[in-house]
């Protein structure tokens, strides 16, 4: 990562460089750079990784338990080699964990008689412990030559590591390689039992339980490298829920499990460290991470600059709006807010400067506009191959529906940029030799062709790793169109390098986000949390959307985005489906929700390396950068109540009528529809019977059934759901939420930026207001008033500003 970032930051002074290093980490822990022998283990196993996935995603598929455990296995080892263990106190605590881990491995294979009766012993001591507390030292019986081994090889390891890190400080120490060993154990073991593990599932055996305990340490120790503590005490306390279920409060408590069970439903089954995240990452992620290092290399950067900058350079604002259209480009194939900001920012945040925009407001638009890089196809960072995945919908599908949000989100950027420089004053770039957007493309166009082939192989119904693979080679490809790019040996094995690289920061979530999981499917928590929510909220939608996007600021400011991503999706889909969101607007708006960490204050990972580029103050940007990002929280509120601008239908139900009797229920006599039929307001969907007295219940709303709920002969409660019906997507509706959002959006962006044709007072600002939600709400009877309100403000300002105009000539 230094390497990187001192090739995009080379006008930065060297303070400026470190500090924005300094802000990095706290996003990854810099590694090592390995010489020597150490140099090419790492080398040739993360290009073994690259070759290895694209022959699977290109030329032959692999089974189930190669493809993520060579993943998991790989990423693990890289881990250990390049990454530091920290501080002497962590390392005392980790070799002691490594001395554990070795003295029982040695008891296991030299002094007890088989695996059952070392963990035999070391059951009965556990019980003994439990009841006895130290008395029960005096039976432990062999147990005491592993905690002497322990020990003893603690004491070993120590002195060795210390002295390895002098002799050799970008070398791994011998504690390091041993853990890298002990990775090879646990995943190979998974890899080779893999069909007897599904046939024993349920009755793992003692050996099965030991291995599952060492891979959920190592699973830990991996993301406290690589991510710090703060998501490594989430997975540990989520296995201090799993172990101490009954003593929390009642409304999570569960029964409780002992730790072997917690271990062996992590680590054995593929409802944990080898589950989604895992099959996400190696089946889509990582290819589409070593595509973006290939197209880097092969010269498309320069590119994706050169374009907007003869867009949008000569236009008002121009720079700003060169560091949208850059943002989105580069950010579609990224995958990462923070890169995104860093890579463009390192030429438009000086840029925007240079033409008056200040420096917390340069330093705020860049990652403002860069975290909608995370939501434009083709890649859309992690999230998108997750919730495919999560939602079982064709990856191209999700694509489709994510565009127009994406480009609303640029534009709601690129407004507010325009009201912003309108008010500030600031012109665009008057450069000359600045060239024109037709000659760009005449030159360097064929640099977009990976990014067509990829988004066409996908829309043709390939998958997207087989697209992705494809693509990849058409970067080499289109690096011999000139002399100065052409991708040789040299250049492919750099790309290779730095993809492997690039997959270790995300990869190293896969354990602890397995441990999340893998608990809260165990104990169920994930239905007790949609009863919060939705007891929380009061079966309000727009509150539940409140409480999401709360935990998923609070989420994202210890976990990478797309953990918080899959994390919230586990937990607060459900809720918002019972609520009436469909099921994939839901996913989008949480999805929508997890990147919020990136721009909103206090963590801001990505304001602040603005910041940082532009001398700016950190926390100032961060709040500056949040005011420019704001549609990040308006579009969660449109895939909530107008699904139809994701292309889906609106669920709508025929609930039974409160009624006022003695009886607390009714008796369905008949329903007059079926699945499929259509029907509209005021229509008498069924007939129940109340005290002897039939009762019409009758639709309030046109709509489509999907699902009978309780037939005739039923018995129904007060408000219960008979019939499960929708508003479908048509294209007229999603016309009219496309059209309704582009204008709401505008008003929007005013709004905010306290500017129309010139600034606004209160009463025109609270106007703009009534006319964004007006303009935001997809019907044409809302949007004209929206129109009417807005040109009402318009001509209240044109009328002020003829006013100065002519107080200004006579003056």
């Amino acid at each position: 990562m230094a390497e990187e970032l001192n090739d995009e930051l080379k006008e930065l002074s060297p303070e400026e460089q470190e500090k924005l290093k300094k802000l990095m980490e706290k996003d990854a822990k810099s590694f090592r750079t390995p010489t020597g022998f150490w140099h090419w283990v790492v080398a040739l196993l993360g290009a073994g990784m690259v070759i290895f996935y694209f022959y699977a995603a290109g030329l032959k598929a692999v089974a189930t338990e190669y493809h993520r455990g060579i993943y998991v296995f790989a990423t693990y080892v890289l881990v250990f080699l390049l990454y530091p263990a920290g501080k002497t106190r962590i390392r005392l605590l980790l070799s002691l964990i490594l001395g554990a881990m070795i003295s029982c491995t040695a008891a296991v294979l030299f002094f007890f008689e088989d695996t059952a009766s070392f963990h035999g012993q070391l059951t009965a001591f556990g019980e003994a412990w439990s009841e006895k507390g130290m008395a029960a030292l005096g039976a432990a019986g062999g147990l005491w030559w592993v905690a002497f081994g322990t020990l003893a090889i603690a004491a070993l390891l120590m002195p060795a590591d210390t002295w390895l890190m002098k002799r050799r400080p970008q070398w791994p120490v011998l504690s390091d390689v041993l853990f890298a060993l002990a990775s090879t154990l646990v995943v190979y073991y998974w890899i080779s039992q893999f069909e007897a593990l599904n046939y024993r599932a349920g009755a793992e055996n003692e050996l099965d339980a030991l291995v599952s305990i060492a891979g959920v340490i190592l699973s830990l120790e991996v993301c406290r490298r690589v991510l710090g503590w703060a998501m490594t005490l989430i997975g540990v306390g989520m296995l201090c829920y799993g172990y101490f279920g009954p003593h929390f409060p009642d409304i999570i408590a569960h029964r409780g499990f002992d730790m072997e069970r917690l271990a062996t439903s992590i680590y054995l089954t593929t409802n944990g460290v080898f589950g989604v995240m895992a099959s996400v990452l190696a089946t889509y992620v990582i290819l589409f991470i070593f595509f973006g290092a290939f197209l880097q290399k092969s010269g498309a950067g320069k590119f994706f600059i050169d374009l907007p900058l003869a867009l949008a350079g000569r236009t008002t604002g121009g720079p700003a709006k060169v560091a949208v259209i850059a943002s989105a480009i580069f950010g579609s194939v990224s995958g990462s807010a923070i890169a995104n900001t860093v890579s463009t920012g390192a030429f438009t945040i000086p840029l925007m400067k240079r033409a008056g925009f200040r420096p917390h407001v340069a330093g705020a638009i860049e990652p403002a506009a860069s975290i909608g890089g995370m939501f434009l196809p083709p890649v859309m960072g992690a999230g998108g191959f997750l919730m495919a995945e999560l939602t079982e919908t064709p990856y191209a599908t999700i694509m489709m529906i994510s565009v127009f949000p994406a480009l609303l989100y640029f534009f709601s950027v690129f407004c507010m940029i325009h009201f912003e420089a309108k008010k500030m004053g600031i012109k665009g770039l008057t450069d000359e030799n600045f060239p024109r957007w037709q000659q760009v493309l005449k030159r360097d166009g064929y640099f977009a062709l990976p990014l067509i082939i990829i988004t066409v192989l996908m829309i043709m119904g390939r998958s997207p790793g087989f697209s992705a693979f494809w693509a990849t080679l058409s970067c080499i490809g289109i690096s011999w169109f000139r002399q100065e790019t052409r991708m040789g040996p040299r250049e492919i094995w750099d790309a290779i390098q730095v993809g492997a690289r690039n997959t270790l920061v995300i990869g190293a979530t896969v354990g602890v986000i397995g441990i999340i999981v893998g608990i809260i499917s165990l104990t169920g928590i994930g239905l007790k949390f949609s009863d919060i929510i939705i007891s929380l909220a009061a079966g309000n939608l727009l509150m539940a959307l409140l409480l999401v996007a709360l935990a998923s600021l609070v989420l994202g400011m210890g976990v990478p985005v797309t953990a918080a991503y899959l994390i919230t999706a586990v937990l607060a889909v459900p809720p918002l489906g019972d609520l009436g969101v469909p099921i994939l607007a839901a996913h989008m708006i949480v999805y929508w929700l997890s990147q919020d960490s990136n721009i909103t204050p206090p963590v801001c990972v990505a304001a602040y390396a603005g910041a940082a580029i532009a001398g700016s103050d950190p926390w100032k940007t961060g709040w500056t950068s949040f005011k420019y990002a704001k549609l990040l929280y308006v579009m969660p509120i449109l895939f909530a109540f107008t699904p139809s601008i994701l292309f889906q239908a609106k669920p709508i139900m025929v609930n039974m009528p409160e009624i006022e009797s003695e009886m607390p229920f009714a008796t369905v006599l008949k329903v007059n529809v079926k699945e499929g039929d259509v029907f509209a307001d005021g229509d008498i969907i069924a007939t129940v019977l109340i005290d002897d007295k039939p009762l019409e219940v009758t639709a309030q709303r046109d709509g489509t059934v999907t699902q009978v709920l309780i037939p005739a002969g039923g018995m129904v409660n007060p408000d219960d759901a008979i019939v499960l019906g929708e508003i479908k997507a048509t294209k007229t509706k999603v016309v009219s939420s496309f059209v309704s959002a582009i204008l709401g959006t505008i008003a929007f962006s005013s709004l905010t930026m306290l500017y129309w044709i010139r600034r606004t007072t209160i009463p025109e600002w609270l106007l703009l207001a009534a006319a964004t939600v007006l303009l935001y709400w997809p019907t044409v009877v809302t949007d004209v008033a929206g129109l009417v309100v807005v040109a009402l403000v318009w001509f209240m300002q044109k009328t002020k500003n003829k006013r100065d105009a002519m107080v200004a000539v006579t003056a």
